[in-house]
């Protein structure tokens, strides 16, 4: 690529395409710019309108760069890297000098990071636990040892000290496979999987941008093993060829990747109720459900996935603790509608 001609200050610099340009604009951006700046974010500036081309903001990272194109990108003040102290409520289940456990509503982000520098759980659990969190996850991620998405509610543990760190993470990492670490979920799925119990082992990778998966074969280049167990703990609105409308299933992890859950019930066809990226082509089987379940599902706008169960070794007396959390006012409303179809 030839070298784009460059004006810059703290705050804003101007690109002009060269001859040969192509590609996606956070790409392009990325690589003119010398790695400055991440491809996340700058996706994320292009996103909020920071990004002008030929004299019109563009809000779409992937829109074709081409030559000639006079790019203006706009950069904000430079973030404080250190995050403080929310005060967040936090519904603590367990706590001592090791760790704290506590119950994550829908819509929190675990940490900060591009978009979300503030309004996080370590925020909230900074605030909280001021400074006796473990440091050894890094000045944005003190005591964080595993993560729910965004939109899934359940139970997490966090570090306090950088020994507890440590072991929790090494629990983590295992997955179960040689210790007492459990972890299961309440999904909501669209219909109701051929097989009331069974085992998703499927592969997952990137599926053409950073944070969503997909399945792939075991010998793509970024394949990573995902295993998930689930079992069928209620149907809704079944019919007398054994088929239903929706069901409760309750999944454990035995890998813990990036939407692995969300993923692999869309694999098998039993993507979860409310998920926009899984379950997006499912959302006309709304009109199936009787007007009460229809308006509550209508209304249900995250995926419906709770992380109702976490066991683990506690890491410094040995104690297997084991800890639940009820389904919150969102997925109780949605649960007691699909009852009632029954």
């Amino acid at each position: 690529m030839s070298d784009p001609f460059k004006q810059a200050d703290d705050t804003r610099k101007v690109l002009t395409a060269g001859e040969d340009a192509a590609g996606r604009l956070d790409a392009w951006l990325a690589d003119a710019l010398g790695g400055e700046y991440s491809r996340s974010r700058l996706k994320a500036l292009i996103e909020q309108s920071a990004v002008l081309v030929n004299g019109t903001a563009v809000t779409e990272p992937k829109r074709k760069v081409h030559p000639g194109d006079a790019i203006e990108i706009t950069l904000p003040e430079p973030e404080d890297p250190e995050p403080k102290g929310e005060d967040i409520p936090l519904e603590v289940l367990y706590e001592d000098n090791d760790l704290i456990v506590v119950v994550k509503p829908a819509g929190l982000v675990v940490h900060p990071a591009a978009g979300n520098w503030t309004g996080t759980l370590v925020n909230a659990l900074i605030h909280h636990c001021g400074t006796s969190l473990s440091g050894i996850g890094g000045v944005r991620r003190p005591g964080i040892v595993h993560r729910l998405d965004k939109e899934t509610s359940g139970v997490m543990v966090a570090a306090k000290n950088d020994a507890a760190h440590r072991h929790l993470s090494a629990q983590f990492a295992d997955h179960g496979r040689s210790g007492p670490l459990e972890r299961a979920y309440q999904a909501v799925v669209w219909g109701r999987p051929k097989q009331l119990r069974g085992t998703i082992d499927a592969a997952l990778g990137r599926a053409g941008d950073r944070t969503k998966r997909a399945v792939k074969r075991e010998e793509s280049e970024d394949a990573r093993e995902a295993i998930t167990h689930y079992e069928v703990v209620e149907r809704y609105g079944e019919k007398p060829d054994a088929t239903c409308l929706a069901s409760l299933v309750e999944c454990e992890l035995e890998t813990g990747r990036t939407h692995q859950i969300r993923v692999h019930m869309a694999h098998i066809g039993h993507p979860l109720i409310g998920d926009p990226e899984y379950g997006a082509a499912f959302k006309t089987k709304a009109n199936l459900l009787p007007e009460r379940a229809r308006a509550v599902v209508n209304s249900f706008h995250r995926q419906a996935l709770h992380a109702f169960m976490l066991q683990f070794e506690h890491p410094t007396t040995g104690e297997v603790m084991r800890f639940e959390a009820h389904a919150p006012d969102d997925l109780e409303t949605l649960l007691v509608a699909l009852r009632a179809m029954n």
